[in-house]
């Protein structure tokens, strides 16, 4: 019964939504409260004044300043599209004439659609100067908050160095001691007692589930690690990182248990049970240094991040150990001092041996990886991989040497304020930096998972990106751990969602974004339909490749032109205002940039007159080879020798360009060729006629054409004059004919003379030395 009455008024109040909540939709949305924004603003401004609130007092006097400064934002906004319509009303109706009379009707007209507008325009401003009032009181509130932490941190304290210090330090410790003691003293009460014998058998399971996981927990994900470890095979590395995270798991699970048993003995008091609230947080601290540690110097070279000698990387697991026990000591510190009201001394006391401890650990890491560095293959010319994160490592150990020196010296003067604002920001910093490598590694493996190919991964542009990314999102963590505010990320992020203006429109990332999806949406239809068109609708015409490829270029440029103003009408973007500026800058851009105008606007020309396609065989400017592309602003030829020739496009405009094949590959061949005087020239023209007629590339219309040229200086000389069909086949053509002439003159005992030349000497005596008696003549002889 009592069953069928909840379903029955679970009913009824799904009725009364769905009828209420049309109606309310319906409502216009109510505007900032301004009484009480009055009255929030007022109480911000007399503690401004003042400078007596504390920083918690700020903070939420801000927070409010903030959610009111969101609305105004938003009221900055009403009625927007009404007041462009109606200012384009009164564009339409042309600005009054200079003697300022104009006809009744127009002028009535106008006053009507001024009256509207001011009307409209009422809410804007009053928005406007509200948020231009929060906006200033939220600036004077962080530069007083900034101020006061900017004089804490330059505040010179007590040294724990000095012996005066110390015995306040040893009260104000045994007083804490003593409240926890206190505390314990509860266990005697009976009532206590009673509830932990009620829960005793809970609580045993608990504690043995707790221990069982803190003590085991750690060796159950060692077997998972190494049983994947002698497994391997493809995306063994994502399964690695996935089974390494149950060492935090596990042993942390057990620290949750183990709380939670603890409390339910209703033996805890209230410091007790603060000191259970923060064992899971000591414990996560504990865990992840230790985790980060094997993550980034592991014990396998292959799942090392930092590749460091094995001796080398067991040590500094080791010192990351130390690090964490030396951090949770410091925060163990923190919590029992907030127990009492203890000096500013005994904080400084208590904690100046542990800065000492850390900077000790600190000084041995830092040197271990300013030593960093990774080994070039002197067989491989390439960089070796790695080389970038060498370099923060090696930075990363330079800053830790510095911090170990310099943080300890600044607390023993008494800047202890300063000296922690030095030593724990650049500690976590480099935790977030090395969960940010790990990260990007474990990225890495991911992407080799999906492609399959794990070694060509690391060297893929994806992952690339998403270590850029993880870079970006680690930025207000490091802002965090150096000191910032949450309120000043928060101010950042609010500042980027107001957007910035250009002339009088305020671009959002809304706005942003969406141009960027239109555009991008743009784009791709545009590169779809040039596919569709070069592959399956052009082919299928007569037209020619250079056609085709003009056509498909044409509608890239139109296509993405109409993608970036359907983008920017979208989006919302007036750039009328920017008019006169554009064009003062188009004066100075179109000196600096007519080179490349002229080359844009001759490769437009070139689409168009397509005097040269892609695979055309051309000259220009002593250059020869085939057409492999036309760009906006060169066109790339590829040589004879296949070298890449990048020629502007101005230049196959307004120079001489001789283009071999164009409308069709017929060309003509000229083969030279001398045969010796006295051989009988009519039968060597019918020789070189038959060698012409037998290649099969030669057309028979017009056919071969044999001329007797020349009487030559060595030879008679000859042309054989051929038409091809393919002039790209004029080498191969030549180099045959070439063959097949000397094969036949051989045969037929025809000789090709070469070069012979008859030398006289006029005075041969005068090349006979002094004294020598000159050779006999013919006659004497």
């Amino acid at each position: 019964m009592r069953l069928a009455l909840h379903a029955l008024c679970g009913l009824l109040l799904i009725a009364v939504l769905t009828w209420c909540l049309p109606a309310m939709a319906q409502q216009p949305q109510a505007g900032p409260n301004f009484q009480a924004w009055d009255n929030v603003a007022r109480l911000a401004e007399d503690a401004i004044a003042a400078e007596t609130a504390s920083n918690e007092r700020f903070e939420r006097l801000r927070a409010e300043l903030a959610e009111y400064r969101s609305d105004f934002t938003a009221g900055s906004r009403i009625n927007a599209e009404r007041i462009a319509t109606l200012r384009s009303q009164l564009e339409a109706l042309g600005p009054v004439p200079e003697s300022g009379e104009e006809p009744a009707d127009v002028a009535g007209r106008r006053a009507e659609l001024e009256a509207q507008l001011e009307t409209l325009r009422a809410p804007v401003r009053v928005s406007e100067e509200a948020f231009r009032r929060a906006d200033g009181l939220i600036r004077e509130i962080d530069a007083i908050i900034r101020e006061r932490q900017a004089r804490r941190l330059l505040a010179l304290g007590p040294s724990p160095l000095n012996p005066v210090h110390w015995p306040r330090a040893v009260e104000d410790s045994l007083s804490i001691l003593r409240g926890l003691a206190l505390e314990l003293e509860t266990l005697e009460d009976p009532v206590r007692r009673a509830q932990m014998r009620e829960n005793l058998p809970l609580v045993l399971l608990l504690l043995a589930v707790a221990l069982a996981l803190i003590i085991r927990g750690r060796a159950w994900a060692g077997f998972g690690l190494s049983y994947l470890r002698r497994w391997g095979g493809r995306g063994s590395g994502v399964w690695r990182f996935l089974v390494s995270l149950l060492r935090i798991f596990l042993p942390l699970t057990g620290l949750f248990v183990l709380t939670h048993a603890l409390r339910m003995t209703g033996m805890a008091g209230e410091r007790l049970d603060q000191i259970l609230e923060t064992l899971p947080v000591f414990g996560f601290v504990l865990l992840g240094f230790r985790w980060l540690a094997e993550r980034l110097f592991a014990r396998d070279d292959d799942d090392a991040l930092i590749q460091l000698p094995p001796g080398k990387r067991s040590a500094v697991r080791f010192y990351m150990l130390l690090l964490s026990l030396l951090f949770v000591s410091r925060g163990v510190v923190e919590l029992l001092v907030g127990f009492e009201d203890v000096a500013p001394a005994t904080d400084a006391v208590l904690a100046f041996p542990i800065v000492v401890l850390i900077a000790l650990v600190l000084a041995p890491i830092g040197l271990t990886l300013r030593r960093y560095k990774v080994e070039a293959d002197p067989e491989s010319d390439d960089a070796p991989r790695g080389v970038g994160l060498s370099r923060v490592v090696r930075t990363a150990g330079s800053a830790l040497l510095l911090v170990s020196v310099v943080a300890p010296i600044m607390a023993a003067v008494g800047y202890a304020e300063a000296g922690n604002a030095l030593l724990y920001p650049t500690l976590v910093s480099l935790l977030i930096l090395g969960f940010v490598v790990t990260l990007q590694r474990f990225s890495v493996d991911v992407y080799g998972l999906i492609t399959g190919d794990t070694e060509s991964a690391r060297d893929a542009l994806i992952p690339v990106l998403v270590g850029f990314a993880l870079v970006l999102l680690s930025l207000p963590l490091l802002a965090l751990a150096w000191g910032a505010r949450v309120a000043d990320l928060t101010e950042v992020w609010s500042m980027f969602s107001r957007g910035f203006a250009i002339g009088d429109t305020r671009i959002s990332p809304g706005d942003f974004m969406t141009f960027v999806v239109i555009f991008a949406v743009g784009f791709a239809i545009t590169r779809l339909v040039q596919s569709t068109m070069r592959v399956n609708v052009l082919p299928k015409t007569r037209m020619d490749i250079g056609g085709q490829n003009a056509i498909v270029s044409g509608l890239g440029y139109v296509g993405i032109f109409l993608a970036a103003v359907l983008a920017i009408t979208g989006a919302g973007i007036d750039l009328s205002s920017l008019a006169i500026v554009a064009g003062a800058l188009s004066v100075g851009i179109g000196f600096g940039l007519q080179t490349i105008v002229s080359n844009f606007v001759s490769g437009i020309i070139l689409l168009i007159e397509r005097p040269i396609s892609e695979g055309d065989w051309i000259e220009v400017g002593g250059q020869m080879g085939y057409v492999k592309d036309i760009s906006v602003r060169a066109t790339r030829i590829e040589t004879f020798d296949r070298t890449d020739v990048i020629v502007p496009n101005a230049d196959l405009v307004s120079g001489t360009v001789t283009n071999y094949t164009r409308g069709n590959k017929v060309g003509r061949l000229i083969v030279p060729i001398g045969v010796a005087y006295g051989t009988d020239t009519r039968r060597v023209e019918g020789i070189l006629r038959e060698i012409a007629e037998d290649q099969p590339m030669v057309l028979r219309n017009p056919a071969p054409m044999i001329l007797f040229n020349n009487f030559g200086a060595d030879s008679l000389e000859f042309e054989i004059r051929l038409i091809l069909r393919d002039v790209n086949w004029i080498m191969a053509v030549k180099n045959d004919i070439n063959h097949a002439i000397a094969e036949r003159f051989a045969k037929e005992g025809i000789e090709v003379p070469f070069a012979q030349r008859d030398v006289w000497l006029r005075n041969p005596e005068t090349l006979q030395p002094r004294g020598a008696t000159p050779p006999p003549t013919a006659e004497e002889s």
